[in-house]
């Protein structure tokens, strides 16, 4: 950055020029958010027209409408013609409608409808992550010709590695590399070499579920085909791994009790942050008062063994403790594909085994340290060691179980993470404590 500074407090702006052609687009985008914003425009505007959409796609948004709005109508089009389509389209939807109207008014008509079709595609769905710029080839052409189509539109694609085969109607009917097409025969045909069916997906698809297709068959580009299967654009590995650093931020956000924030931490204002926690958090307070009203309602029995409250927050604790961990796994399984639905029994049945086994381990070690280092009735030592083996049992099982129910009835499964397993298991202990005290002493 201090180079680029230098030059500009030089006014030496043929070396600044000739410095922006040499250096990589996420590079200068990573100097250009740490100049002030005047400096940023200048280096910016001087750039050439297709290094400056290069370099745009890989800045910070909260650049994009301070430079959209600051540069001229000619500039914005130039910059929104050079750039690859879904870029544009990325561009768009976090500009205020008024804004976006505007841009599009000053694009290229090609550009515009291209742009208009897009915004028509659900949210997060296939179409919308989707470019167009892809090699398309009719599956009667020769390799030769083949190339000469590589040669003459390629330079226009978001990638030429991998090309796709129709036929007339464009019908998506096979899938080939450009390695197999340079070592073909000149006269050999693309429906010769081209492979079949082709791993794709529809426009409507949910963008979470293009990314299992993109880890599951380890892709760097997948073909996006209309009900009619005609390919209508292709997505390629750099918006899939965007897609899954959102859905995992996401997920991440939920299971902590948070409303999703589509803004970085330190980007996003006090007020919405306090608002993203805030409603959680009154959830699971009213949802306390459950396990209150238990301990209201043994309050007797609390008076004539004191001693029993001594063992509520350890036993609340470690029940919610186990009932994470069970449900961390099986959430993070379902997200990686790892795990079904069809596979609930097994699921559960394994839960069952593994909290018998950790239960009787802990129950073990705590009944040693009551004995040892407390002076607690024995009845009372065998009441907490008997209500934290069945806790333990019963959150390891209900922690793999509400991530399944919720899948079943559509719902993100990382709702039915640690705050809420917590509040259940916690009112769970506290009924078989007081139940087994009642009963025992």
């Amino acid at each position: 950055m201090s180079s680029l500074h230098e030059f500009l407090h030089h006014g030496n702006y043929s070396s600044l020029q000739a410095r922006l052609v040499e250096m990589n687009p996420v590079d200068l985008a990573h100097e250009l958010e740490q100049m002030e914003r005047g400096e940023m425009l200048m280096v910016f505007r001087l750039m050439p027209k297709d290094q400056a959409a290069d370099v745009f796609t890989y800045l910070d948004s909260s650049l994009h409408r301070h430079i959209v709005e600051t540069i001229t109508a000619q500039e914005v089009r130039e910059l929104i013609d050079e750039m690859f389509i879904d870029d544009a389209v990325d561009l768009l939807e976090e500009l205020p409608s008024n804004m976006v109207r505007a841009i599009i008014n000053n694009t290229s008509p090609e550009t515009r409808s291209l742009i208009n079709s897009f915004l028509k595609y659900p949210e997060n769905s296939a179409g919308s992550l989707m470019t167009v710029e892809f090699v398309g080839l009719f599956e009667t052409l020769t390799c030769q010709q083949a190339l000469e189509i590589i040669r003459k539109s390629g330079v226009d694609k978001e990638t030429i590695y991998t090309c796709y085969a129709t036929d007339k109607s464009r019908h998506l009917t096979g899938a080939l590399s450009l390695r197999s097409i340079l070592l073909s025969d000149n006269d050999c045909l693309i429906s010769d070499i081209m492979h079949s069916p082709v791993i794709c997906v529809h426009t409507s698809e949910d963008q979470e579920k293009v990314a299992h297709k993109f880890q599951e068959y380890d892709l760097l580009a997948m073909p996006v085909v209309d009900k009619e299967n005609r390919i209508v654009g292709i997505i390629t590995i750099d918006d899939i791994v965007d897609v899954i650093e959102a859905e995992n931020t996401e997920d991440i956000e939920i299971m902590a009790a948070l409303h999703p924030s589509e803004d970085e931490y330190l980007k996003t204002g006090v007020w919405r942050l306090s608002r993203n926690r805030i409603v959680w958090l009154m959830v699971m307070m009213i949802s306390a008062t459950f396990t209150g009203m238990i301990i209201g309602h043994f309050e007797e029995l609390l008076k004539g063994a004191v001693m029993l409250a001594v063992f509520i927050p350890m036993l609340m604790d470690t029940g919610g403790n186990c009932g994470a961990q069970a449900s961390t796994l099986i959430i993070r399984g379902m997200a990686v594909g790892d795990i079904h639905l069809k596979d609930w029994a097994k699921i559960i049945w394994k839960e069952i085994r593994i909290g018998v086994i950790v239960g009787l381990a802990l129950s073990l070690l705590n009944l040693i340290r009551i004995t040892l280092f407390t002076k607690a009735d024995f009845r009372i030592d065998l009441v907490v060691t008997l209500t934290l083996f069945i806790t333990i049992i019963f959150a390891k099982t209900i922690g793999c179980c509400l991530p399944l129910i919720a899948r079943l009835c559509k719902v993100d499964p990382a709702l039915m993470a640690s705050p809420l397993i917590t509040t259940i298991v916690d009112a769970f202990a506290l009924m078989v404590y007081f139940c087994s005290a009642s009963i025992i002493l």
